[in-house]
């Protein structure tokens, strides 16, 4: 058994960094070509990046796979070894937190690089090491205590219940319902500044919005994100009292009224189709098979592995294992969000205005660096958006035909 998830993995790690070479390939090619959507320098400036990321992307790659054969040859039963707690539970704990926290620090140089370097090269990262540092104790903070805590409960079912794996799924299903309900709060709390909107005209503008589809929440909030990083986002977070409107300060710093409100329109087609409702289902989905395959292991999987088929172990096999699922699901899951955000364009549109739609997405691209080329495999198994040609073209604009920063309609 743990040979089939071992060639899984390897096919998984194959794949993972060939498309990424593939698209290093691509996006040199496609840098030579007349520049579409971004202007020259931007243009250029985005192949770079996206070429550099799939460079750190593919070392990182080399680097899991070598940690992975680590963990599965000998690092799992040497951790078990050193470990010498009676308590069930409180081994789960223990094990899984060192497990998960050995995995941080080995990564961490990456994520050291891509913030404090590549990120700010090209001028998105304003992180300093104060803010990563503060940043990195309360993430690790709420981890100890909550996620320690969780880790204590799906223990605790897997002990309990011989169809564990079911109750479990429950368990968990329903810890992320919580957490999708309480992250604003979390976020407004402990990390981010959430202000009500300076200017009334625009929030009386977007309530007016919000009102015209039946969208209520507790507010529309801006929030100081370019304290970390200069791109430019929003999002509706939250579930039931506490869904809320955030804009990036970035955001409405450089873009219209109607530019917004077009942004706006966008993410209220996804609630008006029903779009944050089929995702929890998918992932609910999702979930629930991940439960029914590691819920039913062989004890051979645990002894070829050198540990016992205790809750600790299976604790950490899922979090080792289910990337190589998730890999292999990724292009339905991304298929269906791309269908998703071709009908919220629809629906943006019409509710504001097509022209300030692609205005905005003009900016964002441009003020994003987000290159507008991608392989078409690499697109299949990642792009949980069209890209921004495909979707131009669904809103009726050439791409090939840009006039001062402006399209030309063809529909």
């Amino acid at each position: 058994m743990l040979e089939i998830f071992v060639i899984a993995y390897c096919l998984y790690f194959a794949f993972n960094t060939y498309t990424s070479f593939m698209q290093i390939g691509f996006v040199k090619d496609a840098k030579k070509l007349k520049p579409i959507i971004l202007d020259s320098e931007k243009y250029e400036e985005a192949a770079n990046y996206s070429i550099e990321k799939e460079k750190i992307a593919i070392a990182s790659s080399f680097y899991d796979f070598i940690l992975f054969i680590l963990w599965i040859s000998f690092g799992l039963s040497l951790l078990d070894s050193l470990i010498t707690v009676e308590s069930m539970w409180l081994k789960a704990v223990v094990f899984v937190d060192l497990f998960i926290i050995i995995n941080w620090i080995f990564t961490l140089p990456f994520e050291l690089y891509s913030t404090f370097k590549l990120n700010k090269k090209y001028g998105f990262s304003n992180m300093t090491p104060a803010l990563f540092i503060k940043d990195t104790s309360k993430t690790g903070l709420l981890f100890l205590i909550f996620g320690s805590a969780v880790i204590a409960g799906i223990s605790f079912i897997i002990n309990s219940f011989s169809t564990w794996w079911i109750w479990g799924f429950v368990f968990i299903f329903s810890i992320i319902i919580l957490i999708n309900m309480l992250y604003p709060v979390i976020r407004d709390k402990m990390f981010d500044k959430f202000e009500k909107l300076k200017d009334k005209e625009l929030e009386q503008k977007i309530e007016n919005l919000l009102d015209e589809v039946g969208f209520k929440s507790s507010g529309v909030f801006s929030v100081d994100a370019s304290k970390r990083d200069n791109r430019l986002n929003a999002y509706f977070g939250g579930l039931g009292a506490t869904k809320r409107v955030v804009l990036f300060d970035t955001l409405v710093e450089k873009l219209t009224h109607n530019e917004l409100l077009a942004v706006l329109g966008h993410e209220l087609g996804h609630f008006k189709n029903g779009d944050i409702i089929k995702n929890i289902g998918i992932m609910g989905v999702v979930m629930f098979v991940f439960f029914g395959i590691f819920g039913n292991l062989p004890d051979e999987l645990f002894l070829g592995l050198h540990i016992n088929n205790e809750p600790y172990a299976i604790i950490a096999v899922f979090l080792i294992f289910s990337p190589i699922l998730s890999f292999f699901l990724m292009p339905l899951i991304s298929l269906i969000s791309r269908h998703n955000e071709y009908a919220a364009d629809e629906f943006g549109s019409n509710l504001a205005s097509k022209e300030d739609l692609v205005s905005a997405l003009l900016k964002l691209a441009n003020e994003n660096k987000s290159f507008p080329l991608s392989h078409p495999i690499y697109i299949f198994f990642y792009y949980s958006h069209p890209p921004l040609v495909e979707r131009f073209k669904e809103l009726g604009y050439d791409v090939n035909n840009i006039n001062n920063g402006e399209f030309n309609y063809v529909k």
